[in-house]
C-alpha cells in the first residue's frame, strides 16, 4: 500500500504502456488483462515490482496480525518483499490490480512457484521477523511430508494486499481469482497459501481453499514469551490448499 495516490506522471506512464484489456463477467474463463468495476487486473511486469513492494509493506505493517504484533515498520517489511519478489517481474505468476482512471496500484498478489522459493537474504532482515518465521516454519512442518513438490506443479500465493483507498471493493478476491485462472492456464495443478488472519482465511475459503493445518497465536512461545498474545483473537496462521487443474 505504498502508493495511496499515484502521481499524474506515473499514471500517464502506466496508461501509455498498458496492454489492451476487456471488460468481463466471468474472470475464471478469461485471459488477463481484464477490467472489473474500473479496476484492471493483469500479470506483473518488471516495472511494477517496486510499487508492489511499497504497497504490500504498507498493507502488512498496518493490517497483518503477526506484523503488527511484533511492531514491523513499512520499511522493514518492504525489505522483506524486495527479497521474495525477485522473480515477480519475470515468472508471470504475480497479479496486480490498477485503478483505470488514475493508474494507481490498487492491490497485488505476490505469487511464486512453490518448488522454487528461496530464503537467500532473509538472515539480513530485522530480528522482529524471527518469531514470524519460526511460527510459519512450524506450520510448514505440519504439511511438508504430504507430497514432494516439483517446479510447475504448485502455486504459492504468498502476499495479498489491497491499498487502503481501494479497500471494500472486492479487489483481494478478484486478485485470487485471477491468480488461480492464470496459474491453471500455465499448467499448475494446485495452489497453496498461509493465511495469517481471519479475513484472508475467509477469502481463500470462499474461493475453494481448504485447511491443511493451523497453528495458534495464543499458544506460541519464543524463549518463554507469548509474542503473539495481543492477536490471540485471530486464531493462528492456516495452511490452505486448492486444486487449480480445473478452475471453475
Amino acid at each position: 500500500m505504498s502508493v495511496r495516490a499515484a502521481s499524474r506522471s506515473s499514471a500517464d506512464h502506466w496508461t501509455t504502456r498498458s496492454s489492451p484489456s476487456q471488460v468481463v463477467d466471468d474472470p475464471m474463463s478469461t485471459h488477463l488483462p481484464y477490467d472489473i468495476s474500473g479496476i484492471r487486473y493483469s500479470v506483473c511486469e518488471q516495472r511494477d515490482v517496486p510499487e508492489i513492494g511499497r504497497l504490500l509493506a504498507e498493507t502488512f505493517a498496518r493490517h497483518d496480525p503477526p506484523a503488527v504484533a511484533v511492531g514491523l515498520s513499512p520499511d522493514e517489511f518492504e525489505a522483506f518483499v524486495r527479497i521474495v519478489s525477485r522473480s515477480a517481474g519475470t515468472d508471470r505468476l504475480t497479479i496486480i490490480a490498477r485503478d483505470i482512471a488514475s493508474g494507481a496500484m490498487a492491490g497485488a498478489l505476490l505469487t511464486e512457484d512453490a518448488a522454487l522459493s528461496s530464503t537467500e537474504g532473509l538472515d539480513h532482515l530485522s530480528p522482529k521477523f524471527d518469531p514470524i518465521f519460526d511460527l510459519l516454519g512450524q506450520l510448514d512442518e505440519k504439511v511438508r511430508d504430504e507430497r514432494a513438490v516439483v517446479p510447475g506443479d504448485s502455486l504459492h500465493l504468498f502476499l495479498l494486499g489491497t491499498a487502503q483507498r481501494f479497500e471494500g471493493r472486492g479487489i483481494a478476491q478478484h486478485l485470487v481469482t485471477a491468480c488461480l485462472a492464470n496459474g491453471s492456464a500455465m499448467g499448475y495443478r494446485t495452489a497453496v497459501t498461509e493465511a495469517t488472519n481471519r479475513t484472508s482465511q475467509h477469502i481463500f475459503a470462499k474461493l475453494g481453499f481448504v485447511s491443511r493445518a493451523e497453528c495458534s497465536y495464543a499458544e506460541y512461545r519464543r524463549d518463554g514469551i507469548p509474542v503473539f498474545a495481543s492477536i490471540a483473537g485471530h486464531g493462528g496462521p492456516m495452511a490452505m490448499i486448492r486444486d487449480v487443474s480445473v478452475v471453475a
